[in-house]
């Protein structure tokens, strides 16, 4: 018998839950699967642009070196180019720098920045 798998992306949860995890996987890695939701779930579904960017940014600079939450920071960052529209110049120079740095290093922030990368460049027609 087959498995099948079922993805589904994560829900909008509240902002002080999303604060806490996301404050708590920044101290502590072992809550970073946690906190990867919850970014998703906020870059996806969370109709507040400038909570949804600030997020992404804390996590895209506070994250450890070699945390799956970098890349992701820069995957979210491209949702976020996409829903709303825009990104504010600090979002977009990290969103830059964390392709830079997993086109250098993948080891230090894997591909999913490259194609959030890619999402702003060609949302916000930066091209």
């Amino acid at each position: 018998m087959h498995a099948h798998r079922r993805f589904e992306n994560p829900p909008a949860l509240p902002h002080g839950v999303v604060v806490e995890t996301l404050e708590r996987a920044l101290r502590d890695r072992s809550a970073e699967g946690e906190a990867a939701g919850v970014l998703v779930g906020t870059a996806l579904n969370d109709d507040d642009a400038e909570f949804v960017e600030h997020w992404c940014v804390q996590v895209g600079t506070r994250a450890a070196p070699g945390s799956p939450l970098l890349g992701l920071a820069g995957l979210c960052l491209g949702h976020t180019a996409r829903r709303f529209g825009r990104l504010g110049d600090e979002a977009r120079a990290l969103a830059k720098s964390l392709a830079a740095r997993a086109e250098a290093d993948p080891t230090d922030v894997d591909g999913r920045a490259l194609d959030g990368y890619d999402d702003i460049r060609g949302f916000l027609h930066l091209w």
